[in-house]
């Protein structure tokens, strides 16, 4: 397998959590590998060098238009960046902006997609973004939701959160593999043991528990707070919050429960957060 494997997800899914347990796997160290080091092993689509690289520009002199154009570029960059298959982390749907892919099809060998209750998941995107939790839902709910060029990271548009999830499980030709957040925390060996296999990696159980452990919340959280975080927000303080299913319960309205439902309904019955009767199975 040679070309880019992205990691992909809408904003606050797991995809921090999938990328620890990777680089875990694949460099099998004594120590779990540390947060910041994270983008040495796994790309990002988003890092504003790459785009600086294949322009010869500076950010600060390119446009929306000009950085979403350089995607084909920046995607060989990456592909290039190693022999076999690279990692590479998105948050962008598959989709087309002024006639040009935002996940190119020629430099892409697969695609891992990571996928949470989006209940659950707005709350952890409303601490991020420093919103209010009512705001995310809107947020989320919007087909021209995207996050902004800011820092050293360029724009990615998302769309809503059905709307991405469709655009990756139904991209043509892609046949990604699926991985529920919630499944993570039930059983992590099984669900992550299924990344394996789709890579087509040796079955060592012990390197797959070892990895598992070392890639656990209580390991990344302790990382960021004794070293910080790069990926953090500057709208506050702390990436890792609770790493839980369900905190939705305690936050959301009924009212606002069913505002999501009625956008998101269809997507959320698909993948079993929703049974057919309309109750929440988690």
């Amino acid at each position: 397998m040679s070309g880019i494997v992205w990691l992909a997800s809408y904003p606050k899914s797991g995809n921090t959590w999938m990328r620890a347990f990777l680089a875990n796997l694949f460099i099998d160290a004594p120590e779990p590998v540390k947060i910041n080091d994270l983008p040495n092993f796994a790309y990002g689509d988003a890092r504003a060098d790459l785009y600086e690289q294949a322009s010869g520009k500076p950010l600060e002199e390119l446009s929306d238009s000009d950085i979403h154009k350089l995607r084909p570029a920046v995607a060989r960059l990456i592909a290039s960046a190693r022999p076999d298959a690279v990692f590479a982390k998105t948050h962008n749907a598959v989709t087309e902006l002024e006639g040009v892919p935002t996940i190119p099809p020629d430099s892409t060998a697969g695609a891992i997609y990571i996928v949470r209750n989006p209940l659950d998941t707005a709350i952890s995107y409303a601490h991020h973004f420093a919103m209010e939790p009512a705001q995310a839902i809107e947020a989320m709910n919007s087909d021209i939701n995207q996050i902004v060029t800011v820092d050293r990271s360029v724009f990615q548009f998302l769309g809503s959160w059905h709307g991405h999830v469709a655009s990756w499980l139904d991209a043509p030709g892609l046949n990604p593999h699926l991985v529920k957040y919630e499944d993570l925390l039930r059983n992590p060996v099984k669900a992550f043991g299924g990344v394996v296999s789709y890579l087509k990696l040796p079955r060592d159980p012990a390197r797959l528990k070892k990895a598992i452990r070392f890639s656990s919340f209580k390991v990344l959280k302790a990382q960021e707070q004794k070293g910080g975080f790069r990926e953090r927000s500057k709208a506050n303080d702390q990436f890792f919050r609770s790493g839980s299913s369900g905190g939705w319960r305690q936050v959301y309205t009924d009212e606002q429960v069913a505002k999501v439902i009625e956008y998101q309904g269809d997507m959320m019955r698909r993948l079993g957060y929703l049974g057919p009767d309309g109750r929440l199975r988690c």
